[in-house]
């Protein structure tokens, strides 16, 4: 059976007057590439209902454990959130921002879970992981054949 996940993830992104307000648009759609962007003056506000290209990048940079941690780190009820480095963002690599924000900026990521829930829809986006692989759905099946 496949899951339907509802989500909304809202992206925002400041653009400072020593930055060309393309290449911050281009950052955020290199993570985000499905993301619907509304420049309005001083920042970038985008919204999407899929997070896939940027679990595909988590997955790819071997950081599954990075990402849990900080979506669960920022979580609140229906809702998660998360920060990146734009600079990252430009050349397409995912780098959470955590301590004091950038001189730039960062980019701030706000995502509602409609369907089913946060928990469930990390685990889609950034699954949990054993010895550095993701645990598949058989992973769990298999272990339990073996209890």
């Amino acid at each position: 059976m496949t899951t339907i996940y509802r989500v909304e993830a809202t992206i925002t992104a400041p653009i400072n007057n020593t930055e060309v307000g393309d290449r911050v648009a281009d950052a955020m759609e290199n993570l985000f590439p499905n993301a619907e962007l509304d420049r309005r003056r001083g920042e970038i506000v985008a919204t999407t209902h899929s997070l896939e290209r940027f679990s595909e990048l988590l997955h790819r940079q071997e950081i599954l454990d990075t990402a849990r941690s900080e979506f669960f780190r920022r979580q609140s009820g229906p809702y998660f959130s998360f920060s990146l480095k734009k600079q990252a963002a430009f050349q397409g690599v995912v780098n959470f921002a955590v301590g004091n924000e950038s001189e730039l900026g960062d980019i701030d990521v706000e995502v509602r879970v409609d369907e089913p829930d946060v928990e469930s829809y990390v685990d889609h986006v950034a699954p949990p992981t054993e010895d550095g692989r993701p645990i598949t759905a058989t992973d769990d099946v298999d272990a339990g054949d073996r209890r």
